[in-house]
């Protein structure tokens, strides 16, 4: 009878296998077949197509530098007009099942080899964060919630409420659905509603104050449906979207008594070698950085435009001057109190928030840790692990020996890994901070300091929200649903407070104390933004102040987040963006 079962479980994970290979192999052909235009850097020829220049040097209309959130809809737009060039540093997400699939969400996070989607860094702050580096960009790595700003954020960045209204459901009748409320996401909902963030809107786009079901780019069957998906709405004649290749600088014309204009790009290929792409000679030309708010602060100043003094430094020959080139660098501080429960429970990703009137988002996840795969991972932003990386001082903590912590999880049991979050975030944080460049080599990270909780209000904020978050625990509907005992609010702290979830040293004994709470346990929700805002690094327009032909377009311009959740606009100003380049330079003959 033994060997009988055994003989079956083979067969089933045999089964499993051939599936899970012939799902891979198939978006491999589906890709290759929907998306032509999409190559390898190591494939680029300066003389193989688009050329509009006198002689056989292939030119562009657009260089667009960062195949992400933003990036995507943009080149889709823009090429409908005209030729565009996309570089991406990294690879195709269809074939990749840890982007495709949300059950393999936190794989995907703690996958932190070289040709990962996901590069992750750590904060001088201590806090564990990630940046995406795929076609898709953070589409491909987040937790996937779609929500739109409200009409306040559109009015103060001064968009076009219109052109955003006709620019938002361009991305949702593409890449957006209707969530399958989870069990967690519904028990959580009522709680919600009985300590008062109400009224329930239902399932909305929309940002209003209360309950609400948000969208999600992730399908019933579970599937995930990324930027990247976009590009089928492009012209397939006029794009060209090279993927491994990673711009290490803008070229300028920099001729003297003139502003310096862009000319076109250095990138190399997944093998290393060098490459320059131009634009044409028109004035109207650009190369747009869409780097996100980590990655085109750090290009700029690898450029040659950024503070004088950062440049000098490190040798980098100036272009121009601009002392706020990575400053004012915000992210919105989160904070998780973890509810163990005695039983397993389904995955869920963020699909509803509570949003309140002081200033704080409520939001909850659930059943991490469904496979054996991804109960050994390093989990970030969701981790249930306790650990003790947190009592290893701040200059012994090496890559070996957070490398080293994280294989000692292997023999967590799996109990650890029951039960859910429930999530509080600070909306539109005073606090700031600032980005400078370690060194000159673009794959390297840059040296990020977000200053949580540097301003008193974002801690008095943080303070009413754990408040709420364990209200919504205690309350009578979470507590049918977990089966568990109403715990003390204590209890929670103490649970949470010893979770391994950022590199700051733990104040176990204070958990009484909310503010301490508040800045022992601080992670991120990868909201992070700022670096070259507007009037002071680009104009209204998102051109780079002081040049010609270089444009920013994506969330370093923001001052804030918007909406619970920013991916849905910035998928939106990609698009937003593009549609107004075409109809500045085209009027009516834009057709779009």
């Amino acid at each position: 009878m033994a060997a009988f079962v055994g003989a079956v479980k083979l067969f089933i994970s045999l089964v499993l296998w051939l599936n899970t290979l012939s799902s891979i192999q198939g978006a491999r052909d589906f890709y290759e077949f929907r998306y032509p235009f999409i190559k390898r850097a190591s494939s680029f020829s300066s003389s193989s197509s688009f050329s509009s220049s006198s002689n056989d040097e292939v030119t562009y209309d657009y260089i667009i530098v960062g195949g992400g959130t933003a990036g995507c809809p943009l080149a889709a737009t823009l090429s409908q007009n005209f030729s565009v060039l996309l570089l991406e540093r990294g690879g195709v997400p269809f074939s990749n099942a840890n982007v495709s699939f949300l059950r393999n969400f936190h794989i995907a996070l703690a996958d932190t080899s070289p040709t990962s989607a996901s590069q992750p860094f750590v904060s001088t702050d201590g806090v564990i964060n990630a940046r995406a580096r795929v076609l898709g960009g953070g589409t491909c790595i987040n937790a996937g919630f779609y929500t739109r700003a409200n009409s306040d954020f559109i009015r103060r960045v001064g968009w076009d409420a219109r052109l955003v209204n006709e620019s938002y459901p361009w991305v949702e009748k593409q890449i957006v659905h209707q969530p399958k409320l989870a069990p967690w996401q519904d028990a959580f909902k009522d709680s919600l509603l009985d300590v008062g963030v109400s009224p329930y809107n239902g399932f909305t786009y929309d940002h209003i104050y209360g309950t609400k079901v948000g969208g999600t780019i992730f399908d019933r069957f579970g599937r995930r449906h990324t930027a990247a998906e976009l590009l089928a709405s492009a012209n397939p004649e006029m794009l060209t979207v090279l993927v491994y290749a990673t711009v290490q600088k803008v070229l300028f014309d920099k001729s003297a008594g003139k502003r310096p204009k862009a000319m076109g790009v250095m990138f190399k290929d997944e093998n290393g070698n060098q490459h320059q792409a131009f634009l044409t000679n028109n004035r109207r030309s650009e190369v747009i950085l869409s780097c996100g708010a980590i990655g085109t602060p750090q290009l700029l100043m690898l450029s040659g435009i950024g503070p004088k003094a950062e440049l000098q430094r490190l040798n980098i020959s100036m272009v121009l001057h601009n002392e706020f080139v990575g400053k004012g660098m915000a992210d919105n501080p989160m904070n998780s109190v973890f509810v163990p429960m005695t039983r397993s429970v389904e995955q869920s990703l963020i699909q509803t928030v509570g949003i309140t009137k002081m200033g704080v988002y409520i939001e909850a996840s659930s059943g991490f840790g469904q496979s054996q795969h991804s109960i050994h991972c390093h989990h970030g932003l969701l981790s249930a692990e306790i650990g003790q990386l947190s009592t290893v001082p701040p200059k012994q903590r090496t890559r070996q020996a957070i490398e080293e912590f994280i294989k000692r999880k292997r023999d967590l049991p799996r109990e650890a890994f029951k039960g859910g979050f429930i999530l509080e975030k600070i909306a539109m944080p005073l606090s700031t901070g600032h980005l400078n460049l370690i060194n000159t080599n673009i794959d390297n990270n840059p040296s990020v300091t977000f200053n949580y909780f540097g301003h008193p209000r974002d801690l008095r904020r943080c303070v009413n929200g754990i408040r709420m978050a364990a209200k919504v625990i205690q309350s009578d509907r979470f507590t049918n649903f977990t089966k568990c005992d109403k715990p003390t609010v204590e209890r929670l702290l103490n649970m949470s407070v010893k979770a391994n979830i950022n590199l700051i040293p733990k104040h176990t004994n204070d958990t009484k104390s909310l503010e301490q709470f508040c800045k022992d346990t601080v992670i991120t929700i990868w909201h992070y933004h700022g670096g070259c805002h507007v009037g002071k690094v680009v104009d209204p327009n998102h051109k780079v102040l002081g040049t010609r032909r270089l444009r920013i377009v994506d969330g370093s311009t923001f001052s804030e987040s918007p909406g619970t959740n920013p991916q849905g606009t910035v998928l939106m100003m990609g698009r937003y963006m593009g549609v107004k380049i075409l109809r500045r330079r085209l009027g009516k003959a834009a057709g779009v």
